[in-house]
């Protein structure tokens, strides 16, 4: 079967835009958590953000697309960039049509349809752009990578809030099984408009503290909910045997994936952990590999107390208890909705490389020590 090795790694995080700026800023504890710059926040509950404060799209983006274009675009297309660059893959020597890219993302370019919408309510729909009909469409970051490198092979955008991400690793997988020689897979997300920060808030499990360094603090006894942030990553998938001929260096490989659908609400969020616990052991029987084998996990880490339990049972019951180190680099940079689970990935990738675990930052008072080895 085709081996999907991962040959190159684009990140735009809070604290760090590239891989190596991104892995250096880890080792160091750079917390990308602060308040949040973007506008005013004085009359929210909530103020705290992992926000990315020092891109410049001008110099990442050409000047067409930056009217076309919202933040979590503007960034993927930067990250994409970085990741085929990292790869060091000549793309005319891969068939347009064997190439392609799946994107994902929780809902759009919040950013970009609010100032729009703004237009539209204090100005009227003449003053309202023609881009507004894809910029802020979940699908938009797939169509506009696509173009710029003539993407013509397997395309695709998949939806399904934080675990989106993996999602699209899965089918870029998927795509390479099916005869496709490159793939572009992961997300970046960018939700931290007002409006789409009352959809965050509304959640409820947003963390309302204002002390960067003790408001998201997954499996501690202080838990209180999570930072939303804005970035991730994207991995360039190729099949191994292509990789190989061209003397590729691969970071590692995509061996194993599976999902499970969220139990019904009313159960409540004890029941997530049997969920957990088929999509670890579903992951693992894809890969071909024992508990035993795995060398760490990186965690959800949802940083409440009822959802982090859940992951503690589940990933206890799978491995063992304290069977296996667990991390959390997140409290770094908040959650990120898509790209979360895509930068866990490309973390986990440069940690083999580099042979050092990342830790989980802020954690003084751990709550579930006899099942996690944090």
């Amino acid at each position: 079967m085709t081996a999907a090795v991962v040959t190159g790694i684009g990140i735009a995080a809070p604290n760090g835009l590239g891989a190596e700026a991104y892995w250096e800023a880890l080792l160091r504890g750079d917390n990308g958590v602060a308040p949040l710059s973007r506008y005013d926040t004085s009359g929210y509950p909530a103020t705290l953000a992992g926000e990315i404060k020092d891109f410049v799209p001008e110099e990442h983006i050409p000047g067409r697309l930056l009217p076309q274009t919202d933040v979590m675009t503007r960034l993927s297309l930067a990250a994409a960039q970085w990741a085929l660059d990292d790869a060091d893959v000549d793309l005319d020597t891969v068939p347009a049509d064997r190439r392609g890219v799946v994107t994902a993302a929780t809902a759009g370019g919040y950013d970009f349809g609010q100032r729009e919408l703004q237009n539209l309510w204090s100005k009227g729909p003449k003053h309202v752009g023609a881009y507004q009909s894809f910029a802020w469409f979940y699908a938009v970051n797939t169509g506009q990578i696509g173009i710029r490198h003539n993407m013509r092979g397997p395309c695709a955008a998949v939806v399904a809030d934080h675990a989106g991400g993996l999602d699209a690793m899965a089918q870029g997988r998927r795509s390479l099984r099916k005869g496709a020689r490159l793939m572009l897979a992961g997300a970046v997300d960018s939700s931290l408009s007002p409006f789409a920060w009352a959809g965050h808030l509304a959640g409820g499990r947003v963390a309302r503290g204002d002390d960067p360094e003790r408001a998201y603090l997954p499996f501690d006894e202080d838990a209180a909910g999570h930072v939303p942030g804005e970035g991730g990553a994207f991995l360039v998938l190729e099949d191994g045997s292509a990789a190989a001929e061209r003397g590729a260096r691969a970071y590692g490989e995509i061996a194993g994936y599976a999902a499970t659908f969220d139990p019904r609400p009313e159960r409540g969020a004890a029941a997530c952990s049997t969920g957990l616990e088929r999509a670890i052991r579903g992951a693992l029987t894809d890969a071909g590999t024992a508990p035993d084998q795995v060398g760490v996990v990186f965690a959800d880490a949802a940083g409440t107390a009822d959802l982090d339990r859940a992951e503690a049972d589940a990933l206890s019951a799978v491995f063992g208890p304290r069977g296996v180190p667990v991390t959390a680099p997140k409290t770094l940079t908040g959650r990120l909705c898509s790209g979360g689970a895509p930068l866990d990935v490309a973390t986990a990738l440069l940690a083999l490389r580099e042979g050092v675990l990342p830790h989980t930052a802020h954690i003084t008072k751990p709550a579930f020590g006899d099942r996690l080895d944090l």
